[in-house]
């Protein structure tokens, strides 16, 4: 395949109605999920845990989960972004540490963590919101490096959470965020329903000011 600009597959892309069920080779797979895994997240703690779906029987069960969308037994990889609640203290935040210091990381600054860290959780008032800002991060990075590739994607919200959850054995510390089904068109594209302009969704400096620019 051709790969597209990322300014390309940002101008270009549509939401994928159906799939025709092509495989996606695993050097690409891979490559798109270690995208992912680069992204940036808080305190690099790297919250997210991704179930990759490729077993047809897997995708049906997955797709009862999802309101029936045909589209997610369709794709041959559908990705279940998840965020782990409980991960920074199972190891997360340690490992965390260990990488960093190997990094270059200050040992103080290794030591304050340790301590801050855990004291922001114990008052952190929404866990689950905190999650979906992290795991989105690295979900967007996985999509748009897929479109690049020259994939057709589809971001889904549409599911219950629970069955999915029971689908793929989720643990009780894992939040579902969205699924990403992955593979190539079929049939038509998408209309295109457009774009609100800058000057409905853009402020410059505070609500209510336009934003200008000088060209």
């Amino acid at each position: 395949m051709t790969e597209k600009t990322l300014s390309q597959a940002i101008a270009g892309r549509r939401d994928t109605p159906s799939f025709d069920g092509t495989p996606v080779p695993e050097a690409d797979l891979k490559r798109i999920l270690d995208a992912g895994l680069h992204a940036p997240s808080g305190y690099n703690l790297q919250p997210w845990r991704f179930v990759v779906v490729r077993n047809v029987e897997q995708r049906r069960r997955l797709r009862a989960a999802a309101y029936n969308q045909a589209k997610v037994e369709e794709a041959p990889v559908v990705i279940v972004a998840c965020g782990d609640a409980d991960g920074w203290r199972n190891g997360d935040l340690e490992e965390m540490l260990r990488m960093g210091c190997a990094g270059g990381m200050p040992e103080n600054y290794a030591e304050r963590a340790r301590q801050n860290i855990p004291n922001y959780f114990s008052e952190l008032p929404d866990m689950a919101a905190w999650l979906n800002k992290q795991v989105m991060l690295a979900f967007t990075t996985m999509m748009w490096t897929a479109e690049v590739m020259g994939y057709d994607t589809a971001p889904m919200e549409g599911f219950e959470e629970q069955k999915v959850r029971e689908a793929l054995k989720l643990p009780l510390s894992y939040q579902v965020v969205a699924l990403l089904a992955i593979g190539h068109l079929s049939g038509s594209d998408k209309y295109f329903g457009g774009r609100f302009s800058m000057g409905r969704t853009v402020f410059e400096g505070e609500y209510g000011k336009p934003i200008r620019f000088s060209s």
